[in-house]
């Protein structure tokens, strides 16, 4: 029996050991790549400097082009992530300032992402790689209820999120493969290819948002011009009077919901195809940027 428990030990001791030398070896890959995604593209990166950075949702992504602000001699990145919600916007501004980045105007997509204050785990995750470099990420993070495996656990992380950092992600990124992420400046634009045409967003509650309120403070201190806005959908959604929720709990916040209107400048009811997000950006440059 002592043998055994002897021999049971050794096996464990060699397993947590084999754990901590694959988390060594992910993260170190990470640490290493740029190219990859917009997360890594900041954290692996110093000193930037822009007269406009854009920050939300897919519905920042996909509305705002970049090249467009460039043509206006602006230099612009769209760092707008499908999927996200603020709590991934307030972390890629906390990483930039970390990083000594010089922001002028921060356009924040911020309407149908108020209505949560959760992370979007899929991206989310793609900062775990950097959770015991960064007190930044780390404390970010210190609130979520997995908080104490993501970062006592050895390799648990990239266990628990293997689609979006796991084995094939870190192959990927080992190799040093190029993703379209950062193609056009952080701008991705859709097509005409008609997606979903009908939404119904009338469950939606827009919150007092703390990581609104932490990106608001954050600009406020660093004298960044803060350009809160909400961006088009289409007119078959039912429950619009969601955006007159949003402004009048944040009076600050620019609404542009019915900016454009027509069915041919989108993509689906919630994203614009390229032509309606050049539209947009026209009128956003038009209104905040006219005397650049």
């Amino acid at each position: 029996m002592k043998q055994f428990l002897i021999y049971t030990i050794k096996i464990l001791l060699l397993i947590f050991l084999l754990l901590v030398i694959l988390d060594i070896a992910y993260t170190q890959v990470y640490l290493n790549s740029s190219n990859r995604g917009k997360i890594d593209y900041v954290y692996n990166s110093k000193a930037r400097e822009y007269d406009v950075v854009v920050l939300g949702s897919s519905r920042a992504n996909n509305h705002f082009v970049t090249k467009m602000f460039e043509e206006k001699g602006l230099k612009a990145f769209n760092f707008g992530m499908s999927g996200s919600h603020l709590f991934e916007a307030s972390l890629m501004l906390k990483l930039m300032l970390e990083r000594k980045y010089t922001i002028k105007n921060l356009i924040l997509e911020t309407d149908l992402n108020l209505s949560n204050e959760h992370q979007a785990e899929g991206i989310a995750a793609k900062f775990l790689p950097y959770i015991h470099q960064s007190d930044i990420i780390r404390e970010h993070f210190s609130n979520e209820e997995n908080f104490k495996e993501l970062y006592y656990i050895p390799f648990y992380r990239y266990v628990a999120f293997d689609s979006k950092i796991g084995f094939r992600e870190m192959y990927e990124t080992a190799r040093k493969q190029p993703t379209k992420y950062l193609d056009n400046q952080g701008y991705y634009p859709l097509g005409n290819k008609k997606g979903n045409m009908k939404n119904d967003i009338r469950a939606l509650k827009p919150l007092s948002n703390k990581y609104y309120q932490e990106i608001k403070q954050i600009c406020a201190a660093n004298n960044i011009n803060f350009i809160p806005i909400m961006t088009p959908m289409c007119t078959n959604t039912k429950g619009l009077d969601y955006f007159d929720k949003v402004k009048k709990r944040y009076p600050e916040i620019h609404n542009y919901e019915n900016a454009v209107v027509e069915d041919k400048y989108f993509s689906s009811c919630g994203h614009m195809n390229d032509a309606g997000a050049r539209l947009f950006t026209a009128r956003i440059i038009h209104d905040f940027f006219s005397d650049y």
